[in-house]
């Protein structure tokens, strides 16, 4: 497991990475060492790095970096969803549980979208809450609505 970190507008972010793809993106409160490894996944991590920066400069709207991520089928399938939400729009919990064929599930979507491993690139910060407002972002409410208003965005707090 590669690590490294990166400052951004939402503070430091602790990005991790293996041979086959970004594995985590975390809020850090500090940088720890650095655990950067030599080959593919030291590779992915600067692919990383280049992709955020050029989100947050405003240029980048769809991020292409290898992921690898672990979770539960129906996580695996909700953060495929989530992957589809177009930059500078937004979905519903429950408009995902539809899309997932099971509409009743929206609370579920919400656990599944709360246990995104890399938010920013799996855009979890897309999803609000069914009055179009915003709910719920383990990052906390502020970089979630930072991250919209930077798509475009502009919503009220849930």
């Amino acid at each position: 497991m590669c690590v490294d970190y990166l400052d951004t507008p939402l503070g430091i972010l602790k990005l991790t990475a293996t041979s086959k793809g970004v594995s985590g993106i975390v809020f850090a409160d500090e940088r720890a060492e650095n655990h950067r490894c030599a080959g593919k996944g030291s590779e992915i991590l600067d692919r990383l790095k280049e992709e955020l920066v050029s989100y947050f400069e405003g240029r980048l709207i769809r991020f292409t970096c290898p992921i690898s991520v672990e979770g539960t089928s129906f996580q695996k399938r909700v953060w495929t969803k989530l992957a589809e939400i177009p930059f500078g729009t937004t979905k519903s919990y429950g408009q995902i549980a539809t899309e997932l064929g099971q509409p009743t599930a929206a609370r579920a979507v919400g656990g599944a979208n709360n246990k995104n491993p890399i938010p920013i690139v799996i855009p979890c910060h897309r999803v609000v809450g069914a009055q179009k407002v915003l709910v719920g972002f383990a990052g906390g409410l502020w970089r979630k609505q930072w991250m919209l208003e930077h798509e475009g965005i502009h919503l009220p707090l849930g």
